[in-house]
């Protein structure tokens, strides 16, 4: 027998099915409950209602537990390349050589955007924020592909747009930083890979070679990887409610990039940098730091340690500690924030204080560090985490589409004046 839910409601009740996912999570389908109460539920946030049901991710912070398809974050980091992990997300399965192959022959072959959106950069000043930037250009691309507004286009087409995307946001993403640096733009390389594309595109001069290291390539793809997709956050959350409208797949990932741009979802590894940097120049004194961090009463904290769903430990930063530790070892850097980070780190780790609270460093801080060493801007990290997390927010809007899951609609309780009287113009 099923398991149901009872809610009793000015002396009567009323019974609601309970729904048991596949990692056993439970939840209550109150799908019916206004028709059947006339009540709704107010949960400020969305932090304890479920909006969907989906394959992709799984999600366990008390035990420190991401999977993607049901396989664990720590294989598909170590194992995967970022193209595979894409794919997987997207189609549900790992690409055998042939997918993979076509896949990633469909993407090489779809990394140029339209020589005309070179004007539409060459148009932003210097000082737009990449993610402006990145968010109007995706959108933009609707423009240059009117059949991508069909909501009833073939599995075909659909494949094709999602394609389009994966290949050409790291084009725009390059062109974003290349436009603010007032550099001239490069052009995709299809000899490279995924990342090493990329990472030409940013730092490549037309005047001299850029060789891209093999550690940094590895590090990115890692990064990428750890970032492809977490559940429903707040800008998957909008990606799949914008698409529910049937907005094309552009408008609801440009959508979904403008909410990640905010300093409370995507800004974290940004904050990181910024705390190192107020650190640094007042004079690099950990310990100083690190006892406002402990006293109650002070408005500091420490940026980039324990995370809002992880509990324990974040289950990304471990992966990326070591990929961290190889790229500061390869690039042999001197920074003073790098030597700050490190410093801070130690404590974390070492610290009863930190160690009790489960305070560890996560992804955010770990991430912010390579991104510095790369020497990549700290405006650029939320492009980054774009970046890396458009494969989760094209299988999102890909399941949300094929489920025909309703527009999203929520309600509200209200709370405003009951009645007022209109009054004239000439007697208020």
């Amino acid at each position: 027998m099923s398991e149901i839910a009872k809610i009793e409601i000015e002396g009567k009740q009323y019974e609601f099915p309970v729904v048991t996912g596949t990692e056993n999570e439970k939840a209550i389908d109150i799908s019916k409950l206004r028709s059947s109460t006339g009540y709704i539920t107010l949960d400020p946030g969305y932090k304890n209602t479920g909006a969907t049901t989906s394959s992709i991710t799984f999600l366990n912070g008390e035990e420190g537990i991401l999977k993607y398809r049901g396989y664990s974050i720590e294989d598909l980091a170590e194992k995967a390349t970022f193209l595979e992990v894409a794919y997987l997300l997207i189609y549900g399965d790992l690409p055998n050589k042939s997918e993979l192959d076509v896949f990633t022959a469909t993407i090489t072959k779809h990394t140029l955007v339209h020589e005309d959106m070179k004007q539409f950069f060459e148009a932003y000043p210097a000082k737009a924020h990449p993610m402006g930037v990145l968010s109007s250009m995706v959108c933009s691309l609707s423009t240059f592909y009117p059949e991508s507004l069909d909501p009833n286009r073939s599995h075909e087409a659909k494949d094709l747009t999602m394609m389009r995307l994966i290949a050409k946001l790291p084009t725009l993403a390059a062109w974003s930083y290349k436009n603010a640096m007032r550099h001239p733009f490069m052009y995709p390389k299809n000899d490279f890979d995924y990342c090493e594309n990329f990472l030409h595109m940013m730092f490549a001069m037309p005047t001299e070679e850029y060789k891209v290291d093999p550690v940094v390539v590895n590090a990115l793809n890692k990064l990428l990887i750890l970032h492809a997709d977490h559940e429903q956050n707040c800008s998957t959350s909008t990606v799949r409610i914008v698409g529910s409208s049937q907005a094309n797949l552009f408008a609801s990932i440009s959508a979904g990039i403008s909410a990640l741009w905010g300093p409370l979802h995507g800004g974290a590894n940004q904050a990181v940098i910024e705390m190192l940097e107020r650190i640094h120049q007042d004079g690099g004194d950990i310990d100083k730091w690190v006892e406002k961090a402990k006293d109650k009463d002070d408005s500091f904290r420490l940026m980039g340690f324990g995370h809002r769903v992880y509990k324990n430990f974040d289950p990304r930063a471990r992966i990326i500690k070591k990929a961290c530790d190889d790229v500061l070892d390869k690039l042999n850097i001197e920074d003073p924030l790098l030597d700050i980070a490190k410093k801070l780190e130690k404590v974390a780790l070492e610290d009863e204080y930190f160690k009790d609270r489960n305070l560890y460093p996560n992804v955010d801080f770990y991430s912010g560090i390579i991104y510095r060493a790369l020497g990549i801007p700290t405006e650029m990290f939320t492009v980054m985490f774009a970046l890396g997390r458009l494969p989760g927010w094209v299988a999102q809007w890909k399941e949300m589409t094929e489920n025909k899951e309703p527009i999203g609609r929520p309600r509200q309780i209200y709370t405003g004046i009951v009645k007022r009287e209109f009054v004239e113009l000439e007697k208020r």
